[in-house]
């Protein structure tokens, strides 16, 4: 069964562009970290650990995959928002202390919420281009015909 799972999540990954896959790295932060402050609350504190611990599995992937000569500006103040949740975590982790765990999720929630946003961006910009580019291959079959 484990196999199968396997064999589906990795189905899933492929075909997917950076943006689509980036948000699912975030989506699989942002459920553990929920994930994580339910089991705090019930006082299953082995159980929120080992989801605070996959949490930032995804964010040291977040971290350790920013394109700093690329991304700039924007991939040095990432740097620091993962650096910062990282840390957050750690003392999370120290303290059991569960209220943190919504600031990081507002922050993991907003710059996902931008990811989104410019991955929508993207595709509207693509099928504008793909109509265009249509438009353009009618016009020459009909001034050819």
């Amino acid at each position: 069964m484990e196999n199968k799972i396997g064999t589906y999540r990795t189905v899933d990954f492929h075909g997917k562009s950076q943006l689509e896959l980036l948000i699912k790295v975030y989506d699989g932060a942002i459920n553990s970290y929920r994930t994580a402050k339910k089991e705090y609350l019930a006082k299953n504190l082995e159980a929120g650990y080992a989801q605070l611990e996959k949490a930032k599995k995804f964010i040291t992937h977040l971290y350790t995959t920013l394109d700093h000569e690329k991304g700039g500006e924007v991939a040095a103040s990432l740097d620091k928002i993962y650096v910062f949740i990282l840390n957050e975590t750690n003392v999370l982790e120290a303290t059991k202390e569960s209220s943190k765990i919504d600031d990081i999720i507002d922050i993991l929630d907003s710059l996902r919420s931008g990811w989104s946003e410019l991955k929508e961006n993207q595709e509207a910009d693509d099928i504008k281009e793909s109509g265009t580019k249509d438009l353009k291959n009618k016009k020459e079959l009909s001034i050819t015909a």
